[in-house]
């Protein structure tokens, strides 16, 4: 995979940081995917990136490559380092043990605000999701377009969210309700959040969607530390006080961020930031979602990306597709092992080959992969997860 591109020219946004959180292990994408090698790593989408570097070349420009944070797992520093290498050292936050979104986001905003003050608005976009403008909509730049107007609602006090507009009564991502409008300068879009709701039953997300008062949640958020904090210290204050701590002995030296860390990590509260702060904050009025017009996926599972590959044939392939032969066949092959693979008459199939594990299921079946990597995890197997 190609490195991402170097820092641009493009001017930022003024008082605005990025935060990657990169974590998980992508098991649903198991068995290219694993925790050793999360999604995020991998180029999933015939791009010539990973999507950790797509998302760097999405932020960079709107924060500069010097106030871009990649929070992750000591266990990936090394291929995060390799894959960015503007990233600059302060700025990748090591997790000794992953302690869920809330966590992450809320060590990186406490960092930042000791580095930058408590003005500083920080936007946390998860690594392993692809986003593309929809030039045939004449919506190029609309990611920027969409990330200035979160900036701007943020500076005015709230807790914001980007939600993507719904192109489908998909169950399988939760869901925003919009709203009236805030009325705010420079930020047309900006609506105040009535609800999050959990993913729906069929019937429900159609009738979302007829509303068109509804959005994808797509776990983006933008927000001030300091008004991030100030909540987190309403809603869970050991969290909050204990990862104020750790930021404080984060770029002390003399080891003081280490001893920080094994005292205080483990006793850090799991929990995501939509049940941390977003809900609850929104249930009292305090957080908005800005629409994002632009083409989104969580690349969740195999059904999902066979979606995204490019091209317009029945039968996807990731990698070299002079491996593949698949007459009368649909759905996505992944050679990832180097060796030839035949499928036959097979319909919405989903085979990866990799060089010590093997799957073949079906896209109706690919939210099931996750159960599979549990299975060889408890017959003793974790080599393969």
């Amino acid at each position: 995979m190609s490195a991402p591109a170097s820092p641009s020219s493009e001017a930022p946004v003024e008082g605005f940081a990025a935060v990657v959180p990169a974590g998980g292990a992508g098991t649903r994408l198991w068995p290219l995917s694993r925790s050793g090698a999360p999604k995020f790593l991998h180029d999933l989408t015939g791009a010539g990136c990973s999507l950790l570097q797509g998302t760097w070349s999405r932020l960079e420009p709107l924060c500069g490559a010097d106030r871009l944070l990649v929070v992750t797992g000591a266990a990936h520093a090394g291929a995060v380092r390799e894959q960015l290498p503007h990233l600059a050292g302060r700025n990748l936050l090591l997790e000794p043990s992953p302690r869920d979104s809330m966590a992450a986001i809320g060590l990186a905003a406490a960092v930042l605000a000791r580095r930058e003050g408590e003005d500083v608005v920080l936007g946390s976009f998860a690594a392993d999701h692809v986003i593309a403008d929809r030039p045939e909509t004449g919506d190029v730049g609309r990611f920027a377009e969409v990330v200035r107007q979160a900036v701007t609602t943020a500076r005015a006090g709230h807790v914001v969210t980007i939600g993507i507009t719904p192109t489908a009564p998909v169950t399988g991502f939760g869901y925003i309700a919009a709203g009236e409008p805030l009325g705010l300068d420079g930020a047309p879009l900006a609506q105040r959040v009535a609800e999050f709701v959990e993913k729906p039953d069929a019937a429900t997300a159609v009738r979302y969607l007829a509303t068109g008062r509804y959005r994808w949640n797509a776990g983006m958020f933008v927000v001030a530390a300091g008004v991030l904090l100030r909540h987190l210290a309403q809603q869970l204050p050991a969290l909050h006080d204990g990862l104020r701590e750790v930021a404080a002995a984060w770029d002390a030296g003399g080891g003081a961020r280490e001893e920080a860390l094994a005292r205080v990590w483990p006793g850090l509260t799991r929990i995501a930031i939509d049940h941390a702060i977003a809900e609850p904050v929104a249930a009292a009025g305090g957080v908005a979602v800005v629409e994002g017009g632009f083409a989104w996926d969580d690349v969740g599972d195999w059904d999902s990306l066979a979606s995204l590959l490019p091209g317009d044939e029945p039968l996807a392939v990731l990698g070299d597709r002079a491996l593949v032969h698949a007459p009368g066949s649909t759905g996505i092959v992944v050679p990832a092992a180097g060796r030839a693979v035949t499928v036959l008459g097979l319909a919405d199939a989903v085979v990866v080959d990799t060089p010590d594990a093997v799957l073949v299921t079906t896209r109706a079946h690919a939210q099931q992969v996750k159960g599979s990597v549990a299975a060889w995890r408890d017959a003793g197997r974790p080599d393969l997860v």
